[in-house]
């Protein structure tokens, strides 16, 4: 095995996990880029980041000693890839941790032992640095392992210490590779520290050993943890003595195709260097997070991905690159890094689809934007400017879909800045008006902003009951003021200490009823929640009035409830045919679900043909067939992931989760209310499929009695068309496509007949001009006829001669159409069809234009149809006086 083999990113990544794991740490797979119930983070950036709820105790770890390989993206040094040596948007963090078992001298001697004796680097060119005031460290380093103590440095809180705003925190210690003087600055102090790149830092022990409280004091921490990060692709650069981490195996490979794709050598020039490199950079990120389940679209991490398939892109056009080109750098990521990741193996045509899919979507706007950007910039040198727009910034990111960066990325290369100031003034405008536009959807009081209540949690007991005789009046709200009392008529909200009323939630819509005392009734129309534990019944007093304090009876509308129960259940079983059908990306990306329909949206990249949307309806109906029992466990969550229950990745869940099983068929995570068995689904119909956003499709389907009466009408139309065909219904299919072959024909025998009396006539036509300062003009008023017909008219005028203007108007009863025509001698002499056909329709009250030579309109009043002539008879005048 040579050294590169040795060195290779797959043996580092053994080497490290095999090490640890003779360290007595458990070693894991690593976890996906995409958070697990933790919505402060986008997409995973740090080898500790998955493991954030044991350091913080919130959990218990699986083990005191745990060492990974983390996935990572981070785009927040993006415009430094390329530039630098090290940067990337996509990386592998190699970490061993420990929760309240060793701490320093373990993680010291530890890092040491396998850098020096099993990854064999040179321990003389190895550096360290501590914290300034963390004497213990130095001394490890310096006894323990040997370390010269010149060769220790140390540095303040920005460099050597890690630490939150309150919470654990404590001082770092860094290993630092020495590449060398010649490829450093030159200067007798440099050390690790300076800003020259002769220093390379490899690994950070990071030991945290305080609790922050809010006033900045440290506390000790009775159990201190240790938490490592060592960059895989770092270590082989210096394992494999390379300058930069693309120019290390795997990494160059991708290069290496880029290079084959575009025919540029690497190597002879920077800029072109800077563009392989951040196409190599991005094709490996964007292929790990699709392949964890990242779709593009133009928010979150979805708008990450977006960005940087586009980015990629745009650097391929800059080497002149213009044909689609990013699957098969790609191809090179999934087969280099599969061995270690093998669900890029399992997931390479779906990865390679959704790749090509973005790519084609990107070409067809790139071009236009890049014009359209490229003509901005050409007006700022001309000008004089330096800045451009944030409105045309906004334009550029709204209607032709660049991501803002993009436009700052070529303004910088060509010397101009984009106000990014008035870009985010404009950006928030539109997202003010859009949520302007959602609040205006509903009008219940509790939606406003200000709207508070202080009453205790509310206990649901609708799980288990439909009805509640004990229930107390906590608050009555009307006119969004609480009130003692409301009265017959009103309409308002009541707040009770338990209910059986489903409270609107995980897409399923909220239940309806009846509140009720023996003085007074009201009728729950929608059921929410507020601050997620409060329910609020929306209710309108029927008789009398119900008061604070009173004692009422809930009842749920019980058929509705039954109604919406079933298309819950719906929505689980069709969740999992499509994931069989169409694979395992698929993730439920939002519902609705009422008592007589449901909505159920979910990520894929291409449409979905008739035949599959046809099976995926026949095994939904197979599974309601199958008659499954529907069961719900209440475990904890950790319990429940284990147990294979299906989780949405954008979903915060509490630390007990009800788990809904349908058989041996589907088992999911939800709150939502559910029947208990298939069957009394009845049957499930598609009524219309189709994409709502970049990624994201929605199927709209009905269950049970909704389901009965869209087959009965359908039964009654094909019985309506069975009697007006005079054939039985199986027939009425091949009687109807009889007729509109029948209707095709005569349509082309009457065109026929109307082209002969169209000859017939054109001999009158031809002699009905005048002339008007020597232009020959055609001013002719005809009946019933489609533009279609008066261009043709205009063209046979023409043909018959050289030179002449031609206007024609149909009168089509309640609006009149207009075309004009002009030869080309007579445009030179500044005759315009558009000018005229805009002065005819003018006069009838309509307007249009065009072409110099063609043109057409439309007018509202076809009475005024000789004074539009006249009008154009005079402008021709005018034109040629």
């Amino acid at each position: 095995m040579d050294r590169l083999d040795r060195f290779s990113i797959n043996n580092i990544r053994k080497e490290y996990l095999n090490f640890f794991k003779s360290k007595e740490h458990l070693t894991e797979q690593s976890f996906s880029l995409i958070p697990k119930n933790d919505k402060s983070l986008l997409l995973i950036g740090a080898g500790m980041a998955p493991l954030k709820k044991y350091f913080t105790g919130a959990e218990t770890p699986p083990a005191k000693r745990m060492a990974t390989c983390q996935k990572c993206v981070r785009t927040g040094d993006i415009d430094n890839v390329g530039l630098t040596a090290r940067h990337l948007t996509f990386f592998e963090m190699l970490g061993n941790f420990s929760f309240g078992d060793y701490f320093k001298k373990e993680a010291i001697e530890w890092a040491w032992e396998l850098l020096t004796e099993v990854l064999k680097i040179d321990k003389d060119r190895l550096w360290v640095t501590v914290y300034l005031d963390d004497d213990e460290a130095a001394e490890l380093w310096h006894n323990n392992v040997g370390v010269p103590r010149e060769r220790i440095v140390r540095l303040g809180k920005e460099d050597n210490f890690w630490e939150l705003e309150v919470g654990p925190s404590g001082p770092c210690s860094e290993i630092y590779y020495d590449t060398g003087d010649d490829r450093g600055c030159g200067s007798p102090d440099c050390k690790p520290g300076c800003d020259c790149n002769r220093y390379i830092e490899i690994w950070n022990l990071v030991f945290t050993q305080f609790d922050k409280d809010e006033k900045g004091v440290y506390h000790p921490l009775p159990n201190p943890n240790i938490d490592t990060g060592m960059g895989l692709e770092r270590v082989a650069t210096v394992l494999q003595d390379k300058p930069t981490v693309f120019d290390v195996e795997p990494l160059v490979f991708i290069v290496k195709k880029v290079e084959e794709i575009s025919g540029v050598a690497y190597g002879s020039q920077k800029k072109s260097d800077v563009a392989m490199k951040i196409i190599c950079d991005h094709s490996r990120a964007a292929t790990f997070m699709i392949g964890d389940g990242v779709i593009p679209s133009n928010e979150g991490r979805g708008y990450v991905l977006r960005r940087l398939i586009r980015r990629a892109i745009r650097q391929g056009k800059s080497i002149g690159i213009h044909n689609e080109f990013l699957t098969k750098t790609v191809k090179v990521v999934i087969d280099e890094w599969k061995e270690a990741y093998p669900e890029l193996g399992e997931k390479e045509s779906y990865i390679l689809k959704v790749v090509s899919l973005e790519e084609e979507r990107f070409k067809i706007t790139i071009d236009q934007g890049l014009e359209l950007l490229m003509k901005k910039i050409q007006m700022l040198k001309d000008s004089g400017a330096k800045v451009l727009d944030g409105e045309d910034a906004f334009r550029l990111y709204d209607t032709y879909g660049f991501p803002v960066e993009l436009t700052e990325e070529i303004l910088s290369e060509n010397g101009f800045e984009l106000d990014k100031d008035a870009f985010a003034s404009i950006m928030e405008e539109h997202r003010k008006m859009a949520r302007e536009a959602r609040l205006k959807t509903g009008s219940s009081g509790w939606k406003d902003e200000n709207f508070s209540i202080d009453v205790p949690k509310t206990l649901f007991t609708g799980y288990e009951n439909l009805t509640e005789n004990d229930a107390e009046v906590l608050a009555i709200i009307v006119d969004s003021e609480q009130v003692n009392t409301i009265n017959e008529g009103q309409s308002g909200i009541i707040v009770l200490n338990k209910t059986p009323f489903y409270a609107e939630s995980g897409g399923q819509l909220g239940d309806s009823g009846k509140i009720s005392t023996p003085e007074g009734e009201a009728a729950v129309t929608d059921t929410k929640k507020f601050n997620k534990i409060i329910h609020l019944h929306d209710v309108t007093m029927e008789k009398g009035s119900i008061s604070v304090g009173d004692k009422v009876a809930a009842a749920v509308n019980a058929d509705q409830r039954k109604n919406t129960a079933k298309n819950h259940t719906c929505t689980h079983l069709l969740h999992k045919v499509l994931k069989e059908m169409l694979g395992d990306h698929v993730n439920q990306a939002g519902s609705l679900v009422a008592h007589d329909r449901f909505r159920f949206d979910y990520t894929h990249f291409e449409s979905v043909t008739p035949e599959t949307l046809k099976e995926i309806e026949r095994r939904v109906n197979e599974a309601i067939l199958s008659d499954y029992t529907v069961r719900t466990d209440i475990l904890n969550i950790d319990e429940a992931i284990k147990s294979g229950a299906v989780a949405l990745f954008d979903e915060k869940y509490d630390d007990v989760v009800r788990v809904i099983s349908v058989g041996n068929f589907s088992k999911e995570l939800c709150g939502g209310t559910h029947i208990d068995e298939t069957a009394k689904i009845g049957m499930f119909k598609i009524i219309s499929e189709g994409s709502i956003a970049s990624g994201v499709r929605r199927i709209e389907a009905i269950t049970g009695r909704e389901a009965i009466n869209y087959f009965n009408r359908l039964s009654d139309v094909a019985d309506e068309l069975s009697h007006a065909f005079k054939s039985s219904i199986d027939e009425c299919v091949v009687k109807a496509t009889a007729i509109k072959k029948e209707l095709k024909e005569k349509d082309k025998e009457i065109q026929k007949l109307n082209n002969e009396l169209l000859k017939q006539n054109l001999g009158n036509m031809l002699n009905d001009f005048e002339e008007i300062n020597g232009v020959k003009l055609f001013a002719i008023s005809l009946k019933d006829k489609d533009a279609n017909a008066l261009r043709e008219i205009a063209d046979r005028i023409k043909d018959k001669n050289e030179s002449c203007a031609v206007l024609l108007a149909s009168d089509l009863g309640d609006k009149v159409l207009f075309v004009s025509s002009v030869t080309k001698d007579l445009v030179q002499k500044g005759i315009h069809a558009g000018n005229m056909v805009k002065e005819a329709a003018s006069v009838t009250g309509g307007g249009g234009g065009g072409r110099p030579d063609f043109a057409q309109a439309g007018g509202k009043n076809p009475e005024k149809i000789n004074d539009a002539i006249e009008a154009v008879r005079q402008l021709i005048g005018k034109s040629n006086s």
